[in-house]
């Protein structure tokens, strides 16, 4: 059974910094790609970063050049550094991991991340 809990979602001001949490439990081919997406109200789910087990990360829309995704594979933990944020960092922030030969696909419960003075 695969299990991803995040943590270090909350309140922070315009310009400040958070980082995120994501405890994998499973197998190493359930844990391979491991990232996070994010949905603000009324809009999609988006890719901020995604990094396979061994590999670099990859990352995806405005906040590439803000956030920075971390792996342990140690501890089966990613994390997701986020600075200088705006009120449109405003999201639900949802750890995401993609196994290797199953194809399946495993999501976390997600963290709320508010951005507000």
């Amino acid at each position: 059974q695969v299990q991803l809990v995040e943590s270090g979602g909350g309140l922070v001001q315009p310009g400040g910094s958070l980082r995120l949490s994501c405890a994998g439990t499973g197998s190493i081919d359930d844990l391979y790609r491991m990232g996070w997406y994010r949905q603000a109200p009324g809009k999609q789910r988006e890719l901020i970063a995604l990094m396979p087990r061994g590999g670099t990360a990859y990352y995806a829309g405005a906040a590439k050049d803000r956030f920075t995704l971390s792996r342990d594979n140690a501890v089966n933990t990613i994390y997701l550094q986020m600075s200088n944020l705006t009120p449109e960092d405003t999201a639900v922030y949802y750890c995401y991991s993609g196994a290797r030969y199953s194809q399946r696909d495993y999501w976390g419960q997600g963290t709320q991340v508010t951005v507000s003075s």
